[in-house]
């Protein structure tokens, strides 16, 4: 029983919390220069607050730390959902039960946990559409997915930059539409009364 009340009251401090996205953006832009490198290897990770080692990493673990910092652990909230709804989630590596060591590193696997959570927004081609903090997954092509965070700074042209990791470590670059982008997540409670 004390455990259903522990649980219980982790469930409730998170919902109580918001995301902030000048902290988000924040959290992302501090890996800059820190993650340097790209290494999408399988390895084992602690459970719950597992990670990589903060040099190096995949796209999907800018946003998984930038999360971190604001209370929210993917690792162990994707892992919760899948265990109890794992056929809403793709079976694109053909695992038959859920992965504490991987689940929450793979793009569509987050995609499908931020729609869930009712994160989802309108995918749109005008930057006016992109906020702060908003977090982006895209289709490079040939069955690669790719995943990062809206920038508070914007190119010349006036778009959203991207905090990512596409291969030489955490930038911040212009990229929301070089690539096709499939998907546009926003905070829940951010959502309401606040869209451009």
């Amino acid at each position: 029983m004390r455990m259903i009340w522990v649980l219980l009251g982790g469930l409730l401090a998170f919902a109580a919390q918001a995301i902030e996205p000048d902290k988000l953006v924040l959290a992302a832009r501090e890996q800059v220069g820190v993650t340097l490198g790209y290494d999408p290897a399988y390895r084992r990770l602690a459970y719950p607050a597992g990670d990589v080692p903060l040099a190096t990493g995949v796209c999907t673990d800018v946003v998984i730390r930038a999360l971190r910092q604001q209370g929210l652990d993917l690792q162990e909230a994707v892992h919760r959902d899948m265990r109890g709804n794992f056929a809403a989630y793709p079976k694109n590596w053909g695992l038959s039960r859920p992965d504490t060591n991987i689940d929450h590193r793979r793009v569509p696997n987050l995609m499908t946990w931020f729609t869930r959570q009712g994160w989802a927004l309108p995918i749109a081609r005008e930057a006016g559409a992109y906020r702060a903090g908003d977090i982006v997954a895209w289709d490079l092509g040939g069955g690669l997915t790719h995943i990062g965070i809206l920038s508070d700074r914007h190119s010349a042209s006036g778009v959203p930059l991207v905090l990512h990791n596409i291969g030489r470590g955490t930038q911040e670059e212009d990229i929301l539409f070089v690539y096709r982008v499939i998907g546009h997540y926003r905070y829940a409670s951010q959502q309401a009364g606040n869209q451009t």
